[in-house]
């Protein structure tokens, strides 16, 4: 899976109005998206992504959680933790986000919708929505996960607290080989120390 430059330019044309239209329901979540992007790029290439698996990575990290302009207000900005009942709605996320994308029938949206899918499945076959595991993840998928969940712990929630550098690699050397893949974590604990994402 792979996505020329040219492709590129055509897919981001085509769904710059989905980024404004997330900046405008949810803001902290487009700010959220943008930050995933870079950092979801610096892993790629350094662990060697093609120019046009980088482009693949680009348009699904931007829009990896646009599947949130589908869940209720009610529940996408609760100011505290969801009961089951909420949490198996928000979990649909991904899956909207892969619909919305893989609609806009251009070429290359459906490589970039498969990557928003999967972007919560875990390494170990926890996640969702269909319980892959190792490398049936796609490889941009894993990647997405990683950034993810080190930018959503580095800032403050409703529901949660902030929590420190140092805080958010000790999780996430835990849940290497259960939530995350091993290798891209090795890489990433490599890659933050010296980003501007990196929190103190």
């Amino acid at each position: 899976m792979a996505l020329q430059d040219a492709l590129f330019q055509v897919l981001i044309k085509y769904t710059k109005s989905l980024s404004v239209a997330l900046e405008f329901r949810d803001f902290l979540t487009h700010l959220h998206s943008k930050r995933v992007r870079e950092l979801s790029v610096l892993i790629g290439e350094q662990f060697g992504l093609s120019n046009d698996e980088l482009n693949l990575l680009k348009v699904a990290a931007e829009f990896h959680d646009i599947g949130k302009i589908g869940i209720p207000d009610h529940i996408l900005l609760k100011p505290s933790e969801f009961d089951q009942d909420e949490w198996e709605i928000m979990k649909k996320h991904s899956e909207i986000g892969a619909q919305i994308l893989a609609s806009t029938e251009v070429k290359g949206s459906q490589h970039v919708a498969e990557i928003i899918r999967h972007h919560h499945e875990h390494y170990d076959g926890s996640g969702y929505p269909d319980n892959l595991s190792g490398e049936a993840i796609p490889i941009c998928a894993r990647i997405i996960s990683i950034a993810d969940s080190y930018d959503a712990m580095a800032e403050t929630r409703s529901y949660s607290r902030r929590r420190t550098h140092a805080e958010i690699m000790h999780i996430l050397h835990f849940e290497s080989g259960s939530k995350h893949d091993p290798m891209l974590v090795h890489i990433f604990s490599n890659i933050i120390e010296t980003s501007r994402f990196r929190v103190e």
